[in-house]
């Protein structure tokens, strides 16, 4: 049997930085560590106030 490959993955939720609106859904990678591009946050659309804002990464 062939290893699963979603073992070293893990959903986690972008929330908006002014809103607090959890808009995304995304995988990452657990087992290298997280992104220095997830920890700073993503230029993301909010649907709420219509323009790009900062999510950052919120785990549940």
């Amino acid at each position: 049997m062939a290893k699963s490959k979603s073992a070293a993955r893990e959903f986690v939720w972008l929330q908006c930085s002014e809103t607090g609106d959890l808009n995304y859904r995304t995988e990452i990678n657990v087992k290298g560590g997280m992104a220095e591009k997830l920890k700073a946050g993503l230029k993301k659309y909010s649907p709420r106030l219509r323009k790009h804002t900062l999510h950052k990464v919120k785990r549940k």
